[in-house]
């Protein structure tokens, strides 16, 4: 095994150690993963490897190890790119063989250039992902990892200081074409492409052609870059991640933790440009749509870098404040989660004494709202979505800002979310649906391609009345069937494409809501604050940070309990069903039993307990009771208006 190489700042010169050992023999490859797998564990050592996530780009140097916690956005075509190289000394004739996996650029010293027709040469492929960091991550979630992380860093020599200004933060004012930049490090390469890697030459042509970069093609390609990000103001860098193994794992949409070595070799950059200019040559049509498909699928390496994916695993949640995998048998995990789920209820009583002074003194809707807060989509029967428990919250005071701060709450609590404001301006003009646009050949992301567990608060108390044009009209169907089957038709104009999700959907509304939802609460304020803001400032002040990470733990780990019914408490329920049915037909019906079961799933599971016992039945029983009662009340009073 290669030794006294730092893997942190020169993994390439560990992938290189094991080549040299091993050749053109494929077993290589496996001993850099395991290799680097094994550094991993290490103690702590994760903490150490440098993240796109907190820090600048600036920061970061070329070709070190990093990594990077995303969302599969987009799935470029596959590409091909030479796993095995062979240089050949322009004077000597020495042959060296290289290797092309985890670069871009084809690397080779001077006086040598890369032989095309070499026997020795492979050619493999690798898939690229466009990848954002995660739609809608709370504010906590990103300190946690800022705090957590260990990685010590300074801004890169390889870099001109004007990138200092650019971090990833300042993305939207950068322009398509970055600065002319000069790395130290790069020797003479001479601008070419071959299977996915550019090859070495001369350094004056590299002079020019960095020159002449900063001038704008004649396309009128001159707009800013779109990082394509799912949800607007959100910051960030946007990666092309190059998978090599196993990237069938990985689809659209997935929230991935991925280990890589970093490539923003400005020459990249230099390469795109001259492709556009080829490209001049051809029809005009084609060269529009071949150079937006190059702006898109080749950007600028300052504005998007790319990684070469070593280590990648799908996250099952982004909670810092729990182990990455719950469901792995480690000991260190079972630890974790028998130890919380000893003291689950204090935590519990004291989330629901929270909850219920965030909505104004009631108890009942904030039982309702933990409910909500831990439903998760367990499974699926034909098209059913089970598990799904989207709540609509009526009552809410119209066109005040308490929606805004009980959402300010519910960011506290949950690692990703996002408010929906539903005025008529928004459902007409915003873009819900991802679009497939086929002249970059790019999916274009909506508001709704959004990763599993996010919590969506569609605020309702704005809308007023107007009219709903086409778009308007489509964007309410998008989120009436994201509530009702958990999915979204991804438009690719000659066909509809569905996408599955697991989106927990918060609805406040004055009356009863639009859209359709699982369950509907009315909320009985039992005290009015004068000013909801300073209430709603001093509630969380008043909480401590331990009491506050219990909250988030407990809210996130109860998702991946199992749970079941035994026969004996299944026999149980059909026999008060029936008996319910026999005292009153009306009173209850087969979606009703669905319902009743849905909340007693989750209020065990809110108690810490995998099984349904009798106690909890009749407690679920009590709570719809109550809530149908306050609701029939409501009815009473306003009419037929819920």
């Amino acid at each position: 095994m290669p030794c006294g190489e730092d893997w942190l700042s020169h993994p390439l010169g560990i992938v290189q150690g094991f080549f040299a050992q091993n050749g053109v023999n494929p077993d290589w490859e496996k001993k850099v993963i395991e290799y680097f797998k094994e550094k991993l564990k290490e103690n702590n050592a994760p903490k150490w490897v440098p993240s796109l996530n907190e820090v600048p780009l600036h920061y970061l140097k070329p070709n070190s190890f990093v990594k990077f916690r995303c969302m599969v956005q987009d799935m470029f075509d596959p590409e091909f790119y030479m796993g095995v190289y062979e240089t050949v000394n322009r004077n000597t004739k020495a042959r060296v063989l290289h290797f092309g996996k985890y670069r871009d650029v084809a690397e080779c010293g001077p006086q040598q250039e890369v032989d095309l027709n070499s026997p020795r040469t492979t050619t493999l492929e690798r898939q690229t992902f466009y990848c954002v960091p995660v739609p809608g991550e709370s504010m906590w979630v990103k300190e946690a990892y800022v705090n957590a992380n260990q990685a010590r860093v300074s801004p890169s020599t390889s870099y001109t200081p004007s990138r200092h200004k650019r971090s990833y933060e300042d993305d939207e004012d950068m322009d398509l074409q970055p600065n002319k930049q000069k790395d130290q490090n790069m020797g003479a390469r001479q601008a070419g492409n071959v299977g996915g890697l550019q090859w070495c030459g001369e350094p004056k042509r590299l002079e020019t052609e960095a020159s002449s970069g900063q001038q704008l093609s004649s396309l009128n390609l001159s707009s800013p870059f779109d990082l394509n990000f799912p949800l607007p103001g959100e910051k960030g860098p946007a990666c092309l991640v190059k998978v090599y193994e196993d990237w069938d794992c990985f689809k659209v949409n997935d929230v991935l933790e991925l280990y890589g070595i970093l490539s923003v070799d400005p020459v990249l950059s230099i390469l795109n440009n001259d492709e556009r200019d080829a490209s001049s040559l051809l029809d005009p049509m084609e060269c529009t749509d071949m150079a937006e498909e190059q702006r898109v699928h080749s950007p600028p390496a300052s504005l998007v870098p790319r990684i070469h994916v070593v280590l990648a695993q799908k996250l099952q949640h982004i909670n810092p404040l729990l182990p990455a995998c719950l469901n792995k048998e480690e000991s260190k995990t079972c630890k974790f989660v028998s130890g919380f789920m000893s003291e689950l209820s204090p935590v519990r009583a004291e989330l629901l004494g929270f909850l219920t002074h965030a909505l104004l003194g009631d108890s009942l809707a904030a039982e309702y709202l933990i409910l909500h807060l831990i439903s998760t989509v367990y499974t699926r029967r034909d098209v059913l979505p089970l598990g799904k428990f989207t709540v609509n919250l009526s009552g809410c005071p119209r066109n005040s800002t308490f929606t805004e701060h009980l959402y300010r709450i519910i960011q506290h609590l949950v690692p990703a979310s996002f408010r929906l404001q539903m005025t008529i301006e928004n459902m007409n003009h915003l873009k819900f649906i991802p679009h497939k646009d086929y002249a970059a050949n790019r999916l274009v992301s909506g508001l709704l391609q959004l990763p599993s567990n996010t919590s969506l608060v569609i605020d309702e108390t704005l809308l007023e009345q107007g009219q709903l044009d086409t778009p308007g009209v489509h964007n309410v169907t998008a989120l009436s069937n994201l509530i009702t089957w958990q999915k979204v038709d991804y438009d690719f104009s000659y066909h509809q494409m569905e996408f599955p999700c697991n989106i927990n959907v918060f609805i406040t509304s004055e009356g009863r809501s639009l859209l359709p939802a699982d369950c509907q609460i009315h909320l009985q304020p039992q005290l009015l604050p004068p000013n909801v803001e300073e209430y709603m400032d001093s509630l969380l002040a008043a909480v401590l940070p331990s009491v506050l990470n219990k909250f988030r733990i407990y809210l996130t780990l109860l998702r991946f309990l199992d749970y079941s019914i035994s026969d004996e408490i299944t026999k149980a329920v059909e026999d008060d069903f029936v008996e319910m049915r026999k005292n009153d037909p009306q009173s209850i019906t087969a979606d009703d039993l669905h319902q009743l079961l849905i909340v007693a799933r989750f209020l065990s599971l809110s108690a810490g307990q995998t099984t349904l016992s009798r106690e909890r039945w009749l407690r679920a029983k009590q709570l719809e009771s109550l809530r149908r009662a306050r609701l029939q009340q409501q009815k009473c009073v306003n009419g037929n208006e819920l």
